[in-house]
């Protein structure tokens, strides 16, 4: 497989192909929403069934798929599906999570397993589908979108924690491994995005006290997190590899 050419007028990745989990909604639609502007073909991964219209909206040339990103199965018909079609896969944003809050003495089995398998296992499998792709074709930009709670501690998130900053590692892993074949691997940790759901889930007096402690005083708005997403997808970002990127308005700067 060869490398698009790309020119600026055409869009920063103009003729790259992107996988993006979690793609119907949130970070994810951001995402794609971003990439499709920039000039790249979005393939959005989803368990919603409404990922399928999302895609289509947004042109005959994007597809979307309704599947459940901890099934290596369908992971991998998925992304094989995806390669067949465009003739390569050059980007893959690991976006798909859960939050499922406890407090330490809390935290079920059943929240446990799900956590981890949603937030980390499902992004390394995925990772290493794609990843095979791009080993083979020369080129490749993985993301994985993490947390600030992949290098703090946040109460009630032990399970979250855990595989925010086992996602982190892995990032870093994957990029030493296959930067040779050029394919870079960098993690992004948000703070409080407002997505709908993260609207929701921080209205109110606990949205006001989080704020505090964020010394810019806001949440991140998804276009952000697309914006910075973008950047360590494109050309002038391929020294860059095995990276965490903060995103949290300096929470974690305290």
């Amino acid at each position: 497989m060869t490398q698009p050419e790309q020119t600026v007028s055409e869009g920063a990745l103009h003729g790259r192909v992107a996988l993006i989990t979690g793609g119907a909604s949130g970070i994810g639609l951001a995402v794609a929403q971003h990439f499709v502007r920039a000039g790249a073909a979005v393939v959005l991964l989803d368990r919603a069934a409404t990922v399928t219209e999302v895609a289509s909206a947004f042109g005959a040339r994007h597809s979307g798929v309704v599947l459940d990103v901890t099934s290596i199965p369908d992971v991998q018909t998925a992304v094989a599906a995806a390669a067949e079609r465009y003739g390569r896969i050059d980007i893959l944003v690991n976006n798909a999570g859960v939050a499922l809050l406890s407090s330490a003495l809390d935290v079920t089995p059943e929240e446990w397993d799900a956590s981890l398998d949603v937030n980390l296992r499902s992004a390394f499998f995925m990772a290493q589908t794609v990843g095979r792709f791009m080993v083979t074709q020369g080129y490749g930009r993985i993301v994985n979108v993490a947390s600030q709670a992949s290098v703090v501690a946040l109460e009630r998130h032990a399970a979250y924690c855990a595989s925010k900053a086992g996602l982190v590692g892995l990032t870093r892993v994957l990029a030493l491994e296959w930067a040779q074949y050029g394919v870079t691997v960098n993690a992004i940790s948000p703070t409080v995005v407002e997505t709908e759901l993260g609207k929701r889930a921080w209205a109110g007096e606990i949205g006001e006290a989080m704020k505090l402690n964020i010394p810019v005083g806001r949440f991140g708005r998804p276009e952000e997190i697309a914006s910075a997403i973008a950047f360590l997808c494109g050309e002038d970002a391929g020294l860059i590899t095995g990276e965490n990127l903060m995103i949290d308005g300096g929470y974690t700067i305290r």
